[in-house]
C-alpha cells in the first residue's frame, strides 16, 4: 500500500512522519547550494528539520567530464504528504536556479531527493520511494549513516549497515573532520532551529 491509497487527495497528515532527504549540487559553487539549501529545509512548512550529515565530496555519476559533487543527507520530521513535500523541494530548486531537462546524472545545481518516507513504499507518476538507486549509491549511504540509525530498515531495500557493508565507498571524502550538526543528531538534538514547525 502507498500512501496515495491511504491519504487520498490529503497535502498534510494528522501526524508528523520521519523522512530522510538526500542533497547534492556540483555547479555554482556546490557547497554554498548545499548549505544553502539545508536551511531552506530547516524552513519548509509543517515539518522540523532534526539532523544534518556531514558535508562530502563525491565522485560524480553519470556523463564524464563533470566536477565532483558536494553531497550530504538531512532528516526532516514532516507533516506534509509525499508530493507535497515533492512540490517543496522542486520549489527549493528552481529557486536555485534548477532546470529539469530530462538528462539523467547530469551536472546540477541542486539536486533534492525524498530518500525515505517513513515506512512506505510509494510508486507513483514522477515519485518513487524509497530512492530507486540509493541501495548502490555510497554518496547517498554515507551521508545517510550519519544522520539514520545503522538498523534503519529501507521499506523493500534492507537495513542501512548492511547496504553500506555492500557498498563501494571509493570517491566519498567527507570536508573536514566533524561537523557540529553530525554530533548534535547522534545525541538526538535538533541542529538547525526551523521557523517552520507544525501548526
Amino acid at each position: 500500500m502507498t500512501l496515495i491509497d491511504s491519504f487520498p487527495g490529503r497535502s498534510t497528515l494528522d501526524a508528523p512522519v520521519a523522512v530522510w532527504i538526500g542533497l547534492g549540487s556540483n555547479l555554482q559553487e556546490p557547497e554554498r547550494q548545499v548549505r544553502a539549501a539545508i536551511e531552506e529545509l530547516a524552513a519548509l512548512p509543517e515539518s522540523r528539520l532534526r539532523a544534518v550529515s556531514r558535508l562530502y565530496r563525491t565522485a560524480p555519476v553519470g556523463p564524464p567530464g563533470q566536477p565532483d559533487y558536494i553531497n550530504a543527507a538531512a532528516r526532516l520530521e514532516t507533516r506534509l504528504a509525499p508530493q507535497a513535500l515533492l512540490a517543496e523541494l522542486h520549489r527549493i530548486e528552481l529557486a536555485h536556479g534548477r532546470r529539469r531537462d530530462g538528462t539523467r546524472w547530469g551536472p546540477r545545481i541542486l539536486d533534492l531527493d525524498i530518500l525515505i518516507y517513513g515506512e512506505q513504499r510509494i510508486e507513483e507518476p514522477g515519485l518513487t520511494i524509497p530512492h530507486p538507486e540509493m541501495a548502490r549509491r555510497a554518496f547517498v549511504l554515507v551521508p545517510l549513516a550519519d544522520v539514520a540509525p545503522p538498523d534503519l530498515a529501507v521499506p523493500g531495500v534492507g537495513i542501512l549497515a548492511e547496504l553500506l557493508e555492500r557498498c563501494e565507498r571509493d570517491g566519498v571524502e567527507p570536508l573536514g573532520d566533524s561537523d557540529p550538526a553530525v554530533e548534535a543528531s547522534r545525541n538526538g538534538a535538533s541542529p538547525i532551529g526551523t521557523s517552520g514547525g507544525y501548526s
